[in-house]
């Protein structure tokens, strides 16, 4: 299939031959286009490296409603990404979503709009790398996406090493065109309304295109679904314990009573839901222990934030009497996001930020332990414990391009993006919460213990709104990131003449700067709020690169693509430089059949939070696997009393970061054995090296216990002396008594991540008497996917049983559609191919537990029906989640909300009515 401009200046040949040529087969002639993956113009659609297109059409019919769900349906995004309702993405990122070609994680993959780099989300990715944000690019504007999948540096420099996405925005319009979108879901909750309004003109010398896009999306909360609304929701006994909002332990942990009547009092909150709970072998003497809990509370949060935003587009261009074109690209979004990721809390912080919590209390003479949750009734409403986030974009290209001589091609171009949000989270103020519920600190006993006369009473008494307000605030952040280019292209499709035909040239010289500022509450960097010590971060660097690429037609069946580019970045008195190059080879031995491959080297420059970020404490849980193994070594870690122990998660930049590479290469086929059939093939390798990323913490706390230990959980024998073994320990840190308080990390290079695997697609188009139908299909198999820490250290597959990794082997899509008349219908579906288990991806399947590691294969259906009342008007019906499929059970899966998010969602079955009427202009 091809899409040409119409109308196309007729082919100059003359008359008898272009009759017999029409009498042996149809000729098209293609108008030269630029595609992603390349900076000369060309006509074939087809090239040297596999290219993936959905057009606005596709997009639609398919029933996509946002970029992120377009983005997730496409086979080769195999990464896990933050859902909605990830905590950590509430903490870091709130409102932002990613894209991870590859699973190499989302900083690798390079995010175009129109060709041009955009402004990162201001906050870091899990609180670690700066990443492209694409939950707020415009929908209803784009005209088509590509994604390039594979090493890109030699065109597009630092970050495209597992491959680029490019949304290319509506270029040309004519008269007007409204769409209105109204969503909701079968099982209530999340309902969302969308309005699109664009337009254009042009003449003989000015053309523009403008579009505004109006969104609002309606929350949907956790409680709104009975698969999630509930702590009894959870797979095994244990884990279906009630929330423990009102706790009070001694010394050994053991739980001190409150008695039912204490209970009883405090049952209208948390809306009617708390109550005397207990907790087997929680209580004094391995008895069961008993607290005010609530089993509703755990689903306050959103899994659907709120959104209401506008995204406005114009592209314009004024063309001189010198074959000089002046264009300009305008992007402005403004989106307020809010979400809710818990209720607030308390326990006992002192003033050096020790969050153990452990305090003598003269009241009692015991060393205790206090731990409080806020209930919606006492914060004032789920409103006022929303994270909120104030999102404003702008992005900016403009310049000028024209002719000089025969064949070059000329553009300059200035472009800047910036990316400014204000973000907000509720707080409690730990010196504040401290005094309200255990008065004044009387002083420091002989075991260093914190002494308060603190009535037990005091936890249980609900508190009143002047009460909550007294100790709760507000932290506000307002990031900013922004990235400028200037470059100069030229390019000349003809610049020398080959037996075969012209040699095509372009080269670039760029020259930008690229910035990023948390800008954090001064009081977020201290011990302020109760467990919460941020880190700042702000920095900028400057860089300029210089790139060819030349295009040569070896032969009429064979042409050979290659591209050089150079690289350099400076920053904070160091530099970094780089020199890239790729190539490819185009063989057709028959029109119909198209061989290919490509082999190219890539690079990322570390990312400025990765440089730049200061000394922060993040508050997270993790299983203390030494103790786990050491103290109850017959219990399962996720039964284990240390299996979710309360950590301080320390972290800090790093500027003796090196840059990232990467070698790949794609080797495959496209055959067209009909006019109306075609299929790919393709082969993927790409081996990436001195990857940056954050020591995970679990893997911290795995290694650190094997290393103590001497062996793995499955009897693998551990050096303590390895590099891994003398890293890990340093890292972790005990408090006296040996329980786990803390772990250090940072951003380094490991030694190397490597994936391979293949790519399928195909289409098809079938015209009968009952209509045209057409079917498209994809699939992606990862053959393998390694990575290793440390040089000299095993080489981890990230699809073996307990790796640690959640990444499906194989994803698939396909869809089928049909016309006839004004009638329109597609069914689209989804596979994604067998995930780990929790246990598997927490690193503890025990196969002598009994069942598998694995969950089984699951699909999804969407569908759409679209009917065309005239040649200007249209209505369509979209049902997302056909079946109202749930997420699949996974009876290991014990923390909340007891599946897979990074996966799943429980959203179910959705319905869209969409009106389009064009005013003007050609008909729809």
């Amino acid at each position: 299939m091809v899409i040409v401009r119409q109308p196309q200046p007729a082919a100059k040949t003359p008359p008898a031959a272009a009759t017999t040529a029409a009498a042996e087969r149809p000729v098209i002639e293609l108008e030269s286009v630029q595609v992603t993956g390349s900076r000369i113009p060309r006509a074939q659609i087809e090239g040297p490296a596999p290219i993936s297109v959905i057009t606005a059409q596709e997009i639609k019919a398919n029933g996509f409603t946002t970029v992120p769900e377009v983005l997730r349906a496409m086979t080769q995004n195999g990464g896990e990404t933050q859902s909605q309702q990830s905590p950590s993405g509430a903490d870091f990122s709130p409102g932002a979503q990613q894209v991870d070609l590859r699973g190499l994680g989302p900083n690798h993959t390079l995010v175009l709009v129109n060709g041009r780099r955009i402004a990162d989300f201001p906050m870091p990715f899990k609180g670690r790398s700066n990443f492209t944000d694409i939950s707020n690019i415009p929908l209803g504007m784009v005209e088509r996406i590509e994604i390039l999948t594979g090493s890109a540096s030699a065109i597009y420099g630092s970050d495209a090493i597992s491959g680029v996405v490019n949304f290319i925005l509506k270029k040309r319009a004519d008269g007007t065109t409204i769409d209105l979108r109204l969503g909701d879901t079968e099982r209530g909750g999340g309902e969302s309304a969308n309005l699109s309004i664009s337009g254009g003109f042009d003449n003989d010398r000015f053309r523009a295109i403008y579009g505004l896009e109006l969104i609002s999306q309606r929350p949907l909360w956790a409680y709104q679904r009975d698969v999630q609304d509930s702590t009894f929701d959870a797979p095994t006994e244990r884990s279906r314990a009630p929330r423990r909002a009102f706790l009070r332990t001694n010394w050994y942990d053991e739980y001190l009573d409150p008695g039912a009547a204490t209970c009883a009092g405090l049952s209208q909150l948390n809306d009617g839901s708390t109550f005397y709970a207990s907790r087997p072998g929680w209580g004094i003497d391995g008895e069961d222990g008993y607290y005010c809990g609530t089993d509703r509370a755990i689903g306050y949060g959103t899994m659907t934030s709120r959104r209401k935003g506008a995204n406005g587009y114009a592209s314009l261009g004024y063309s001189f009497d010198n074959d000089v074109e002046w264009f300009a690209d305008l992007q402005l979004g403004y989106h307020d996001v809010a979400m809710f990721r818990d209720v607030t809390q308390w326990s006992y912080q002192a003033p050096d930020g020790n969050e153990e919590g452990y305090f003598y209390n003269d009241a009692t003479g015991d060393v205790e332990y206090w731990q409080r949750q806020f209930s919606p009734e006492e914060m004032g409403g789920l409103e006022r414990g929303m994270i909120r986030n104030r999102q404003k974009t702008f992005s900016l290209s403009t310049g000028f391009n024209g002719r000089l001589g025969e064949a070059w091609d000329w553009e300059a171009a200035l472009s800047h993006s910036q990316y400014r949000s204000t973000i907000s989270w509720p707080q409690i103020v730990a010196e504040r919460a401290n005094a309200l519920f255990l008065g004044p600190q009387l002083g420091v006993d002989d075991d260093g213990f914190p002494i308060f006369n603190a009535d037990p009473a005091r936890l249980y008494a609900p508190l009143t709104r002047a009460e909550y307000e007294s100790i709760a605030a507000r932290t506000t952040y307002t990031p900013q990131s922004r990235t400028d280019t200037l470059s100069l292209t030229m390019t000349n499709p003809e610049l020398f003449a080959l037996p075969a035909g012209d040699a095509g040239f372009s080269g670039t010289i760029e020259a930008g700067n690229q910035a990023y500022d948390l800008n954090p509450d001064p009081l977020a960097t201290q011990y302020y709020y109760y467990s919460w010590r941020d880190s700042d971060g702000s920095g900028s660097r400057d860089r300029w690169a210089a790139a060819g690429e030349l295009r040569l037609p070896l032969l009429d069946s064979l042409n050979l693509s290659t591209a050089a580019r150079y690289d350099q970045y400076r920053y904070d008195g160091h530099s970094i430089d780089k020199l890239t190059w790729s190539s490819g080879l185009e063989w057709r031995p028959l029109d119909a059949l198209l061989v290919r491959g490509s082999y190219g080297t890539a690079f990322r420059a570390p990312d400025l939070h990765y440089v730049f970020a200061g000394e922060g404490n993040v508050e997270s849980s993790g299983a203390d696997y030494y103790r786990c193994r050491t103290e109850e070594p017959e219990i399962d870690v996720t039964d284990c009393s240390f299996g979710d122990e309360a950590v301080i998660v320390t972290r800090t930049g790093n500027r003796r970061l090196q840059p990232e590479t990467s070698k790949a290469y794609t080797a495959g086929f496209v055959f067209s054995p009909l006019p109306t059939l075609d299929f790919s093939l393709d082969y993927f390798d790409i081996d990436l090296r001195n990857q940056v990323q954050d020591l995970r913490i679990d893997g911290v706390l795995q290694d650190e216990a094997s290393c103590r230990i001497g062996t793995r959980v499955d009897g693998t024998p551990v050096d303590p002396s390895s590099p891994t073994c003398i890293d890990a320990l340093a890292r972790v840190r005990r408090s006296n008594d040996g329980g786990l308080y803390g772990v250090s990390v940072n951003p380094i290079n490991i030694a190397r991540e490597r994936t391979s695997g293949l790519d399928f697609s195909t289409h098809y188009r079938l015209e009968t008497a009952l209509g045209l139908f057409r079917f498209s299909g994809n699939y992606t198999w990862v053959r393998r996917h390694e990575s290793q820490q440390y040089d000299g250290d095993p080489v981890d597959d990230q699809f073996a049983v307990n790796s640690g990794f959640d990444l499906p082997r194989t994803k698939a899509s396909a869809s089928i559609s049909w016309e006839r008349d004004r009638w329109t219908a597609t069914l689209h579906g989804e596979r994604l191919g067998r995930l780990p288990n929790s246990d598997s991806v927490s690193e503890v399947y025990d196969p002598e537990d009994g069942g598998s590691a694995w969950l089984g294969a699951t699909y999804r259906y969407n569908a759409s029906l679209q009917y065309r009342f005239s040649e200007r008007s249209q209505l369509s019906l979209a049902v997302t989640n056909l079946f109202d499929k749930m997420p699949p059970r996974d009876p290991t899966a014990t923390g909340y909300p007891y599946y897979d998010i990074s996966w799943f969602d429980a959203t179910g079955r959705q319905f869209f009515v969409q009106y389009t009427h064009k005013f003007g202009g050609k008909p729809l």
